[in-house]
């Protein structure tokens, strides 16, 4: 269903008001200079208080006729900087490299959230996702300032990988290696560097009399790393179920031998902010670096089963040289930024999986309700329902709350209803059957053996149910490992009692009204990790494996948080606006501003940034170009407003552009409304440093929004510079600060 303001409305509730996004004005890093993508109305006034950016595609909110499109936008140039409309601008926070603390800023900032201490200062937490195999490969030495045995250990590498022939996860197992052996020296030191460049952060910073924000370095400013623990004491805590597990010293997998003491945080992406000032991280990829599935006992599989590999395209299993339990990677962790003791706590009730963000619903004498997604093809919605309830939301007892309640995950019906199923042992086996995906797969608990199998017919569903009757029969252990086992299986836990399979949500964000808001990135198919639901995720044409995505409002039966059913509605779709769509592709973080409006990034995969489409949308050899590749034409990552009342809710307006190959990523406001905090996440991740300001210039089958195919002229930059932007420097994922040149409110 295709975004309209009557289903917004709809949907929205009453208590979500708002007055239209407001402007940004420059004073600091001059933005560059683009065109508006519309003119301003008589008197000077916009749809929107800012001039939106001209992006490389016509929207309906541009508000031209057919042939104007055409004329307006048969040349575009795609510039290597942060853009913003004319007279905005941004100053960088803190970039890759900083000192923090003992330790550095990481690589890849992604959520942002600004904890204040008093009037214009505050904590901001960063969070750090994951390491760019190329720029990071590339710029290394020249940003951190000493060398790496990349080359050696390569060609270590590809003789194990060639020694072992079939081999389902080539690598090689540094973990087994003598700790003396030379190329185990060197696999460490390139995986400890890589872990460093992970995990989260803090770093206070103070804004001056003219608007500026800069850092401050208090002794709250520290690195909490994928290698914390390992030499210096600062292991992460947990809480729940699964810590019985964790301190099994012997099970049918593998154990560290730590118990309940956990080394490091990896691959954190997005995250949430309580009201009583901590912040949560969720950890997403894990399995690029520790082995995912588990035993029936919820021990890891053996570190061998994701050996560590390099190449010049990617960097995977850093976790295997360190022995790393993979059972302890992919939850969600809690730090207190004001508190520079505080190293982090894993809250296993909250689930693990490849977890993208959390929103956090705080209501008093109510239950807490957290919200968090599973960012794969086929990926759960789930929900946490602490057993006590809040008696003051500033309280940081709060957080003990998280140490017992109940992990649901949802069920959506057809009709626009739904309900939360418990992840528990008695809850029914009853998985929703391949034919009901759009990639006709369903990956399961495999039994009495670990790990999961791939079921891809109806009959092999119906006689795992019969083997099986509930949750609890699918894993071993008394009560609580029971438990444990089943949080720390989530994701296939989840499939086996047929919580339905999503199309990658990204974000989960609570709105002023208590009602829940989604992303869901992508509907296409993975051979691997399965794909969504034939019946809730379709295109605006009907059709299934959408790859645009779609935002989805979700509101409780009676606005309870500890509701077992729900109601739910697409109100926004992406993709082409001649298709139904919003103009944007794959929507990732959102965010309400401090008068309500939603906000939304944007996350397609770097590979496919600018990728030329060919006349009539078909390849010289005569193939039609893949939805995938189509998404070319939405040139960069792009940062967006959607009014949510008011003659302009239901569209889409453009309000900046990320540089070359990057995203725009943890969009955070201040509380007063007068900065907007965001992460560039990535530059240059595919074609590294841009040398000598090189562009080339491609061509693209375009469309108008009534449908007319017409051809664009795209200069379009190779690699970046950015943040420098000086010919040949090297690209620096850092924070950035968006503000308005008189210090008013952004909004």
């Amino acid at each position: 269903m295709t975004f309209n303001r009557r289903s917004f409305l709809l949907f929205l509730g009453s208590s979500i008001s708002a007055a239209a996004c407001g402007p940004l004005q420059p004073s600091g890093q001059k933005a560059p200079q683009v065109p508006s993508a519309s003119s301003p109305t008589a008197g000077g006034a916009t749809p929107v208080s800012f001039n939106p950016v001209k992006g490389p595609i016509p929207l309906t909110s541009n508000a031209l006729a057919s042939a104007q499109q055409i004329a307006d936008f048969s040349n575009y140039e795609i510039v290597d900087d942060l853009v913003l409309p004319e007279g905005f601008t941004y100053d960088v926070v803190a970039a890759w490299g900083d000192k923090v603390g003992d330790s550095r800023f990481g690589y890849n900032n992604d959520f942002l959230s600004l904890v204040e201490t008093g009037p214009n200062e505050g904590l901001l937490a960063v969070n750090f996702e994951y390491i760019s195999a190329v720029p990071w490969q590339q710029t290394y030495q020249k940003v951190i300032g000493k060398p790496l045995p990349i080359a050696e250990v390569e060609k270590a590498v590809r003789a194990a990988i060639k020694a072992i022939k079939d081999d389902k996860v080539p690598g090689l197992n540094a973990f087994a290696l003598a700790d003396n052996n030379p190329i185990k020296q060197k696999v460490k030191l390139i995986c400890q560097e890589g872990l460093i460049d992970q995990g989260m952060g803090v770093i206070s910073i103070r804004r001056s009399a003219d608007g500026k924000w800069e850092r401050t370095n208090s002794k709250a400013d520290r690195r909490i790393t994928g290698i914390s623990g390992l030499e210096d004491g600062r292991y992460l805590k947990a809480t729940g179920p699964a810590v019985a597990v964790f301190k099994k010293t012997k099970g049918l997998g593998y154990t560290d031998k730590l118990g309940d003491k956990i080394i490091g945080t990896f691959q954190n992406c997005a995250g949430g902010t309580t009201p009583w000032g901590t912040v949560f991280s969720g950890e997403e990829n894990i399995q690029n670096h520790v082995p995912e599935p588990v035993y029936a006992d919820g021990t890891s599989l053996n570190p061998i089963q994701r050996p560590f590999n390099i190449t010049d395209e990617e960097i995977t299993g850093l976790g295997n040289v360190f022995g790393l339990a993979g059972n302890k990677y992919g939850w969600m962790v809690e730090i207190d930024p004001a508190n520079p003791n505080d190293y982090g706590t894993k809250h296993t009730w909250l689930g693990r999986y490849r977890h993208e963000a959390v929103g956090v619903r705080v209501a008093t004498g109510k239950p807490l309700a957290f919200y968090s997604g599973c960012d794969r093809r086929g990926g759960h919605i789930y929900k946490f329902v602490s057993k006590g309830a809040v008696s003051n939301p500033k309280d940081k007892a709060n957080s003990k709350l998280l140490s017992d309640g109940m992990l649901y995950a949802a069920q959506f019906n057809s009709d626009g209803t739904g309900r939360w199923i418990p992840l528990t042992a008695s809850t029914p086996i009853d998985p929703i059957p391949p034919t009901m995906h759009s990639g006709a797969m369903l990956p399961l608990p495999q039994r009495p053996q670990g790990s999961v199998y791939g079921f891809d017919d109806d009959a092999q569903v119906e006689a795992f149910k019969k083997k099986y009757k509930t949750l609890g029969d699918l894993y071993v252990g008394n009560a609580e490992e029971k438990q444990g086992a089943i949080l720390i299986d989530a994701h296939y836990a989840g499939n086996a009692i047929g919580a339905t399979c999503t199309a990658r949500p990204e974000d989960t964000e609570i709105a002023p009204d208590g009602s829940l808001f989604i992303a869901f990135t992508s509907g296409s198919v993975s051979k691997e990790d399965g794909s969504p639901d034939i019946r809730i995720f379709k295109g605006p044409d009907g059709s299934s494996a959408y790859e645009h995505g779609w935002i989805m409002h979700l509101t409780e039966d009676g606005n309870e948080p500890s509701a077992t059913s729900f109601r739910w509605k697409m109100i926004a779709t992406g993709g082409e606006p001649s298709a139904g769509g919003l103009g944007f592709a794959n929507p990732d973080n959102l965010m309400f501003d401090p008068k309500g409006n939603l906000w939304m990034v944007n996350d397609m995969s770097s590979d496919k940034l600018n990728r030329t489409v060919p006349a009539n949308r078909v390849e010289k050899t005569g193939k039609v170009v893949s939805p995938s590749n189509v998404r070319g034409i939405f040139g960069n990552n792009a940062i967006w407003c959607l009014p949510v009342t008011g003659e302009n809710a239901g569209k889409a307006y453009l309000f900046g552009i990320a540089p070359m190959e990057a995203e725009t990523t943890g969009p955070c406001f201040t509380p007063d409304g007068k900065t907007l905090f965001a992460s560039i996440q990535h530059p240059a991740e595919i074609n590294g440093i841009r040398q000598n300001m090189a562009s080339e210039t491609r061509q693209f089958a375009m469309r108008t929004t009534d449908g007319k195919e017409f051809m664009q002229t795209r200069t379009v930059p190779i690699g970046s510079n950015w943040p420098s932007k000086r010919s040949n420097d090297p690209p620096k994922p850092a924070v950035v600060a968006i503000r308005r040149s008189n210090n008013a409110s952004v909004v």
